[in-house]
């Protein structure tokens, strides 16, 4: 005897697929997101052995496609109109049109793989952030999203690329510098190219002269802490966020109650300029915290 069909899952990632809803899903639905359609009878003992791993993966997926269980004993048309010969088959509808199937029950891992080429990527919605985020001229709020991107995408050549540009526009060229270096020669594509030579002209422009003379005082004086402090309000003002903090650690770890608590309050007020999550921020609240205690 086989075992009995799982009961369907209650669950708004998946329907049951008939002549009734079929127009909207295809027609409608599927140009919003992936619809997956499983062909599955009563009789077919793989098709019980695969339902339920779908019914997983649509819950866990929360909705970046939708689940249609197809009855082809009720709805032999419809699984005709597909041109089904072999149970199970899963199908993937996209803008009206299938554009992939695989046919017999696949272990998990494989209809997970299966299943990544046709779903969101996990950053898309972050990236979808900090484009707003720059269209709005919020350029420093954009930089937290599209980190977490260059993250979550395992710092893929085009993410870091936009990354990077990002980065730029903040004027945080060291950061910026840092993350094209990780590109390979054989994924530096024309963004790549682009973002490279308007970091190199960004450069070119960064030394102020009111830089270049608190460095040459510097040179003069090593040990001077206010000329330390001077020089990263300096860079702050030129949105040299890195330098000014790491300059700001070099006086507080020399002396933390330095100018009686104003070097402190200078890295503080650094800090919060920033904006909320930025990793960069993040970094140097560790360092300050692990001076501090």
């Amino acid at each position: 005897m086989q075992p009995d069909l799982p009961s369907p899952t209650e669950s708004p990632f998946k329907v049951a697929l008939t002549s009734a809803n079929f127009e909207a899903l295809l027609t409608v639905e599927s140009f919003q997101r992936p619809v997956v359609i499983d062909f599955w009878a009563d009789w077919c003992a793989p098709c019980k052995m695969l339902m339920p791993i779908l019914d997983k993966l649509a819950d866990e997926c929360q909705g970046q496609f939708i689940l249609a269980t197809l009855d082809t004993e009720a709805e032999p048309q419809l699984a005709a109109q597909f041109g089904v010969r072999n149970l199970p088959t899963v199908a993937v509808i996209r803008n009206g049109k299938p554009v992939d199937h695989f046919s017999g029950a696949l272990p998990e891992s494989e209809i997970r793989a299966f299943l990544a080429k046709h779903l969101p990527n996990a950053w898309d919605a972050d990236i979808q952030t900090a484009l707003m985020l720059m269209e709005s001229d919020q350029v420093l709020e954009a930089l937290v999203p599209a980190h977490t991107a260059y993250e979550l995408s395992g710092q893929q050549p085009e993410i870091a690329c936009f990354y990077a540009r990002i980065l730029l526009l903040n004027h945080r060229l060291d950061e910026c510098k840092a993350v094209l270096a990780n590109i390979r020669l054989a994924d530096q594509d024309d963004g790549y190219h682009t973002v490279m030579a308007q970091l190199e002209l960004a450069e070119q422009a960064a030394e102020a002269p009111e830089i270049q003379e608190c460095l040459d005082r510097l040179a003069q004086s090593p040990d001077d802490l206010l000329l330390h402090m001077e020089l990263a309000v300096q860079y702050q003002q030129q949105n040299r966020n890195r330098e000014a903090l790491e300059l700001m650690m070099t006086v507080l770890r020399k002396d933390k109650n330095f100018q009686d608590g104003g070097a402190r309050k200078t890295f503080l007020e650094m800090l919060q300029s920033l904006a909320k999550g930025d990793p960069l921020a993040v970094e140097f609240q560790r360092q300050f915290f692990s001076l501090l205690y």
